[in-house]
């Protein structure tokens, strides 16, 4: 992508709204964006990146507090990888405990669907029954 894009069409790309954008510079999880001769917001493929990513932490839970440290330290910091990765490794632990925590919860709800997939059957056994019963 050598275009510029409007905060408008990122909007759409990201599939994040336009208010959500805004706040993402606002609040510093992005870099104040390039502005086009008439003040509006002109979004480079970096800045579409940076997005992306920022979507992926966020839908994975970080809290925005964390997704600004990790924005401020790539923004102002760029010699601190090692911080940045330090923050990268206490999420993926928490994603990864989460994913356990699913897991487990999954397994007890497909538990239950196989219980009540029982308890039909041998309900409509015993409708079977009793329609033979009624017919005799």
């Amino acid at each position: 992508m050598d275009t510029e894009l409007t905060i408008q069409q990122v909007a759409t790309l990201t599939g994040l709204s336009v208010h959500t954008l805004r706040y993402y510079e606002r609040n510093g999880l992005l870099a104040p964006v390039n502005r086009a001769a008439n003040g509006h917001r002109r979004y480079s493929k970096a800045d579409i990146d940076g997005i992306n990513f920022l979507t992926r932490l966020r839908a994975t839970g970080m809290p925005i507090r964390q997704m600004q440290q990790f924005a401020y330290l790539y923004q102002h910091q760029p010699e601190a990888i090692a911080q940045r990765r330090w923050l990268l490794e206490a999420h993926e632990c928490y994603v990864q405990e989460r994913i356990a925590e699913l897991s487990r919860n999954l397994e007890i709800i497909q538990w239950k669907i196989q219980r009540y997939k029982e308890l039909e059957a041998l309900n409509q056994t015993d409708h079977q029954k009793t329609e033979l019963i009624e017919l005799n």
